[in-house]
């Protein structure tokens, strides 16, 4: 087995190493979510740890899919602006900058560490995480009403935390003076640059059992192979253009008006080119997200469509073309706002399963829920102190498929995320979950119906200020092949008092202590003609009150 560059290599070495640093990634990521400071790591586990080639280079994908694509063009930027021969050992570089960093969103905070080995650059460790606050206009840094960058925190390019491996307490200040949670903030941030210092060392480990040669060509080796097996899979499928289109409900500030994505999608002879350029302007509000997310969805949409256990590696790129315009909703021009990003990012890949399943229509699948939304409360005052802001990130339901009814009350697509356990919530936040649910008929009827979606219901122990960020209240997730759509999703404040208040499904609203609030996700869109549904299935589905029997 040889590279592309004649380097001679040695596949059960390379397999080796594969599982090695996979391994090693699950450590770095097991380390991290067991010292996390904030819910939004320990519970929800809102980022990725992984280990990187000497280029910036992905070699095995984390379970955070999405932020995969982020990595290599966070290091290119750290390449141009120190140079090739910039790096010392010792450096960690950290950015949550969207435009000069690649980073979802303001709130999550990238972290890269060079990794020498006998003064030679062997690779990197990197981490990317949500965090807690970095300031702006609102609490939690996602606003779901911002205009611009800037009212969703303060934007770090890519900056030195340590200088060869002198912390700068300088940049530590800043980070703490603009959050609200400087204690989470920071707790979070020190927990990903230890993550990454294992990563280090146990590659620095690793390295010292082969030479610098034979390792960086193993790397190599494996970066390569993950695409020939993808460019193989790709050669597979029939030359075809295909178009779809799905909307957005609103950006936020223009609550009337959708959001309209587009895509059109040519396979010929084992090269894919996806087309975005005739999506809408970028929108005034938060849903605009940068290049590196829309990678993130064509590439989960090809490996799931094509084949699951297809690797992931920066090999894929040179396989996919992707076009986009700038000035777009999917291609923004700074400083457009970034923060509701994932309801983007959900529509844009159940748009492209549309469309690969006019031909893959043994994988086809209707629209799932999408995101079912994010919530932040700014406590007020009362008898307890929280530790924070709450911060909870909602699933909602995968659609029915060709071969399958859709999975219900789960995180879909991108988002490998989980609901914050009630007891967490309960014992750190002065509110009390008097439901937890799943939504009888949310699911979309068809031969194969959608999963249901989760209704969560607060009632609340001390005043605070509410932030929701939600989508698919107006537009619900389309059926496919004749299934009908899925159950819209509502934000509503006091159900089935006098007082009862439906929402905006992106909001903010000041409640008081007695007040009560209801999240219902969207739920997965049906499959298929309902008359085709099995008898059976129907019966079962009114036994364990999927349905009701009207």
């Amino acid at each position: 087995m040889s590279t592309q560059s004649g380097k001679a290599v040695d596949p059960i070495t390379v397999q080796i190493l594969r599982n090695r640093i996979g391994s090693l990634m699950d450590e770095m990521h097991h380390h991290f979510f067991r010292s996390g400071y904030s819910t939004i790591v320990r519970e929800s586990r809102d980022f990725s740890c992984v280990i990187l080639d000497a280029q910036g280079r992905l070699l095995v994908a984390p379970p955070m899919f999405f932020h995969s694509t982020a990595y290599r063009y966070f290091v290119q930027r750290i390449f141009e602006l120190v140079g090739d021969d910039g790096l010392c050992d010792g450096d960690v570089f950290i950015s949550n900058h969207p435009y000069d960093g690649s980073m979802p969103h303001v709130p999550d905070m990238g972290v890269i560490v060079p990794i020498f080995q006998n003064e030679e650059l062997i690779g990197f460790a990197g981490s990317i995480a949500h965090k807690a606050d970095v300031g702006g206009t609102m609490p939690g840094s996602t606003w779901g009403q911002a205009t611009e960058l800037f009212q969703e925190g303060i934007v770090y390019p890519p900056t030195r935390l340590y200088r060869a491996g002198v912390y700068d307490k300088g940049i530590e200040r800043l980070i703490a003076t603009n959050s609200r949670q400087p204690e989470l903030t920071l707790g979070d941030l020190r927990g990903q640059v230890a993550a990454c210092f294992i990563g280090r060392d146990r590659l620095r480990q690793i390295s010292e059992e082969y030479s610098a040669v034979e390792l960086a060509a193993s790397l190599d080796a494996m970066i390569e192979a993950a695409g020939l097996e993808f460019r193989e899979a790709l050669s597979q499928l029939p030359n075809v253009t295909q178009e779809a289109e799905s909307y957005l409900d609103s950006d936020g500030i223009d609550r009337n008006k959708p959001v309209r994505m587009h895509v059109r999608m040519t396979v010929k002879d084992g090269h894919v080119e996806f087309d975005f350029t005739e999506s809408d302007p970028q929108g005034r509000g938060p849903v605009n997200i940068r290049r590196a997310l829309v990678e993130a969805c064509c590439y989960q949409v090809l490996i799931g469509m094509i084949n699951p256990n297809l690797r992931y590696s920066d090999a894929v790129r040179e396989a996919v073309t992707i076009n986009l315009k700038p000035g777009t909703v999917l291609s923004p021009i700074p400083p457009a706002p970034c923060s509701s990003y994932m309801k983007t990012c959900m529509t844009v890949i159940d748009m492209l399963l549309e469309a690969f399943g006019a031909f893959s229509t043994d994988r086809a699948a209707a629209y799932s829920g999408g995101s079912g939304g994010g919530l932040t409360v700014d406590w007020g005052p009362g008898p307890r102190k929280p530790r924070g802001n709450q911060y909870e990130i909602y699933g909602s339901a995968y659609g029915g498929s060709a071969s399958q009814d859709g999975a219900s009350g789960t995180t879909v697509h991108l988002s490998n995320i989980y609901v914050t356990p009630i007891e967490i919530v309960e014992t750190e936040f002065p509110c009390r979950v008097t439901k937890f649910e799943m939504i009888p008929g949310s699911g979309g009827d068809g031969k194969h119906r959608g999963g249901l979606a989760l209704r969560r219901e607060y009632e609340m122990l001390q005043p605070g200020l509410v932030i929701f960020r939600g989508d698919r209240a107006v537009r619900p997730p389309r059926g496919v092949a004749g299934g009908k759509p899925g159950r819209p999703s509502r934000f509503v404040v006091n159900p089935g008092k006098e007082n009862e208040k439906e929402m905006p499904i992106t909001t903010s609203v000041n409640l008081e202590a007695g007040d009560t609030l209801v999240m219902e996700a969207a739920g997965g869109g049906g499959y298929g003609n309902p008359a085709e549904r099995d008898l059976e299935k129907r019966a079962e589905d009114i036994r364990q009150g999927y349905v009701t029997s009207d």
